[in-house]
């Protein structure tokens, strides 16, 4: 080991509790672990900070290094060398033997486990975060209210999901550290076709029936919509296929969407003699009047 200041190392100071030491190299092993940080220099903050909390985190060895300074661990080989040699008797043995390094006697490997799911601070997982994607499906009505969903994550767990109100069709919703080891899951949204409205973009669409004689002479009717039923003045002479906009009704955004209100004018059935008899009596009151003149 160098002459680093540990202290510094870790952000602590020298009357640092044993909890606060804890602390912060929870912190900084989160923050650098090669196997999730995209930091340049992660790999040897990383170790830095292991062989930090390889002394700190040991009371003994604190002790020591807090006695002795950066030659605390020259006085530690020493003191564990001749303890050797009066047990063994040979005046050469023990060599380096007990000096703590990379990953050792700091009571790291239990921290990994909780931190990493079991990788220990001795070595480095060879796998690299990878990114994934994925898609899910949800209704018109979910990302025009917003919504939170479940999905499945690709390791076999659940985890809810927010759909922000006024997402588009295609666009993708990044889960942080939900991907292969580590990485990201990018989850593609994807539409639902909806049996009564149409989108488009941030807009929808939706076919309002008619009679003939509301559109002839106008009338107030109610139109459905995304956020609730609306009252929609139609003015008389109305033709079919009358697009009206009711704006920012459409999806959520910075500009909203709009909705579009299409008029289609439906003509009920001559059934019985009654109606039949309407019928021709409409045809002799309109006789001048020729749909297709012009066309």
């Amino acid at each position: 080991m160098s002459n680093k200041d540990y202290y510094k190392i870790l952000g602590v100071s020298r009357t640092a509790t044993e909890k606060e030491i804890k602390k912060a190299y929870r912190r900084l092993a989160k923050k650098y672990h090669p196997d999730v940080s995209k930091e340049n220099n992660a790999e040897a903050r990383f170790k830095e900070a292991n062989e930090a909390y390889d002394v700190l985190g040991d009371k003994e060895k604190r002790a020591e290094y807090d006695s002795f300074g950066s030659a605390w661990n020259q006085q530690r080989q020493s003191s564990q060398g001749w303890r050797r040699q009066q047990q063994s008797g040979n005046p050469f043995g023990g060599g380096f033997g007990g000096f703590g390094g990379f990953g050792g006697g700091g009571g790291n490997s239990s921290i990994f486990e909780d931190l990493f799911g079991g990788q220990s601070g001795g070595g480095f997982s060879s796998k690299k975060p990878q990114n994934q994607n994925a898609s899910i499906s949800v209704n018109l009505e979910d990302v025009f209210h917003g919504a939170s969903k479940s999905i499945r994550l690709p390791n076999g767990g659940n985890i809810q999901v927010k759909i922000p109100a006024g997402i588009e069709d295609g666009k993708k919703i990044r889960l942080s550290g939900k991907g292969s080891n580590g990485g990201d899951l990018l989850l593609k949204i994807q539409i639902n076709p909806h049996k009564q409205f149409k989108l488009k973009g941030k807009d929808i669409t939706v076919e309002v029936p008619v009679s003939p004689w509301e559109a002839a002479l106008g009338t107030t009717l109610t139109a459905p919509t995304l956020g609730g039923s609306v009252k929609l003045k139609i003015p008389a002479g109305t033709q079919s296929g009358k697009k009206m906009r009711l704006k920012g009704r459409g999806l959520a955004g910075k500009p909203a969407g709009n909705q579009y209100i299409v008029i289609r004018i439906h003509t009920p059935p001559a059934n019985s003699d009654k109606e039949i008899q309407a019928y021709k009596e409409m045809e002799k009151t309109f006789s001048s009047w020729n749909p297709r003149e012009g066309k």
